[in-house]
């Protein structure tokens, strides 16, 4: 994956766009024009503060479908996806929670989407769901199918997760890369907001050396404006969320006073 080419920066920020609750889940709030007019601003608060990019995740859908969410979802995630990508200038990506690849991809190819997180996209993970598998297999060829230039960002060992089975981290690495052909890696504390534990992230970088791919590699949790200079010291970019929000709630709004706070921290620490 080109950073600069799909960014347009080598250490890319990309800001969360949380969703509300969308149609049919339980915390719905019957109103779609409001879902949609709260994404647009948190949309532009964070390219008006410099992020280089967003991502769309149905984060007020719990509980979380596996890995196969109905289509009603897909219609309303590309009809947001598709309304905040004619409202911004920086690339947009879509995570579909919990783990439903397919459908992600189908809106980023359908919106003009660049990117798409996958929560697991190689192995087994043990979660809240129950029991979640990898289906690269299943991803690429649909990309494939598509046509669609979508580069796939796979987590390493997600958050609100566990490991099913003893193989090393650095194996688990190796393979998303190199079996996974994953185009980026993204890496996470224990849970939503949760910092990224040095030890863990540098395991990784160091794992990645060792694949035939050089893919980048992302912090996908807790990072702050006091942290983002060490985190991109290590990283490649960082995708945040909670720390840009309105009393530092995942699920509130973007805050554009915190978002601009974190850019001129990362852009101070890369000079």
């Amino acid at each position: 994956m080109n950073l600069e080419a799909t960014f347009g920066t080598t250490s890319p920020l990309v800001g969360m766009v949380h969703l509300p609750a969308l149609p049919g889940a339980p915390d719905y709030a019957g109103d779609r024009t409001a879902i949609r007019e709260a994404a647009l601003a948190d949309a532009r608060a964070l390219a008006d503060a410099g992020f280089d990019a967003v991502l769309v995740e149905n984060y007020g859908d719990a509980p979380y479908y596996p890995d196969d969410v109905p289509r009603h979802v897909v219609a309303d995630l590309t009809a947001v996806v598709q309304s905040l990508s004619d409202a911004v200038d920086v690339p947009v990506g879509v995570n579909v929670l919990r783990n439903d690849a397919r459908a992600a991809l189908a809106v980023a190819a359908a919106t003009g989407g660049a990117f798409v997180r996958v929560n697991v996209h190689t192995g087994v993970r043990a979660t809240d769901q129950g029991l979640v598998s990898g289906a690269a297999h299943e991803t690429l060829r649909l990309r494939e199918r598509l046509d669609a230039d979508v580069a796939v960002l796979a987590d390493v060992a997600v958050k609100h997760s566990a490991a099913v089975g003893d193989r090393p981290l650095d194996e688990r690495v190796v393979e998303t890369i190199d079996r996974g052909r994953a185009d980026a890696l993204v890496v996470t504390g224990a849970g939503t907001g949760d910092a990224v534990a040095e030890s863990h992230l540098d395991a990784v970088v160091a794992a990645r050396a060792e694949a035939t791919w050089d893919v980048p590699v992302f912090v996908g949790s807790g990072v702050t404006a006091e942290t983002v200079g060490s985190a991109l010291d290590v990283a490649d970019g960082a995708i945040v969320g909670t720390a840009l929000k309105e009393g530092g709630e995942t699920a509130g709004r973007v805050d554009p006073g915190r978002a601009r706070k974190l850019v001129t921290a990362a852009r101070e620490g890369e000079e």
